[in-house]
């Protein structure tokens, strides 16, 4: 539950790994997540985001999609999505995937998967498909426990290893030697502006309640 210094957000996300993100991005703008809804895919945000909009016109709410190959950009996401959000809404797309996100520190994830830091694409939200690129480094790192976590064992017909998404939900809840949203900005414009939002709204909400 949220203490009366923080903000109480309420989110809506994809998967396990977002929300994992989202609640350390509002943890960085000093709020507190109260309840995350979804969880069961983008479709079902999809067939949902109406009703979040609509709560968000008594709280302050979240909702976190991927981009993936939806809409060429995200402003086009947005419209299509939400055209009107409330003003209690902060309605957010990664560019291309929350992957991109966590690819954006460079130093702390070729750190985590045991590989060196070079391998690392430079631009993350110019990937079109940052999911995939995350498991290819996983393939390359030094560690066993990575490698079959994360890397889809030959002939399963999965995208992912069996335990990939636990390493990255991991990896993200490391505030000592794991994620750094702020860093990770610095490389992601489309974090950068999630930061951003997130911390206004929370900010807007504090100041309202104090």
């Amino acid at each position: 539950m949220a203490t009366r210094q923080s903000a109480p957000v309420s989110a809506a996300v994809e998967g396990l790994t977002d929300e994992a993100v989202l609640r350390r991005l509002v943890s960085e703008a000093e709020g507190a997540v109260d309840t995350v809804y979804g969880k069961q895919g983008k479709s079902y945000l999809r067939h949902r985001i109406a009703g979040y909009n609509n709560a968000a016109r008594f709280s302050p709410w979240v909702v976190l999609v991927d981009l993936n190959a939806e809409e060429e950009c995200a402003p086009a996401l947005r419209r299509v999505w939400l055209p009107k959000p409330t003003s209690n809404m902060c309605f957010r797309v990664a560019v291309r995937a929350t992957e991109s996100w966590l690819l954006a520190d460079p130093e702390r994830l070729a750190s985590y998967l045991g590989i060196r830091r070079s391998l690392v694409p430079r631009n993350p939200d110019d990937l079109d498909r940052p999911k995939e690129a995350v498991v290819e480094l996983a393939r390359r790192s030094r560690r066993r426990a990575i490698r079959e976590d994360m890397v889809p064992r030959p002939d399963s017909g999965r995208r992912i290893g069996p335990a990939y998404t636990s390493q990255l939900v991991q990896f993200v809840g490391d505030r000592v030697k794991g994620w750094r949203p702020a860093v990770a900005a610095h490389r992601s414009d489309s974090l950068r502006r999630c930061l951003q939002r997130i911390a206004e709204l929370v900010g807007l909400w504090r100041t309202a309640g104090a």
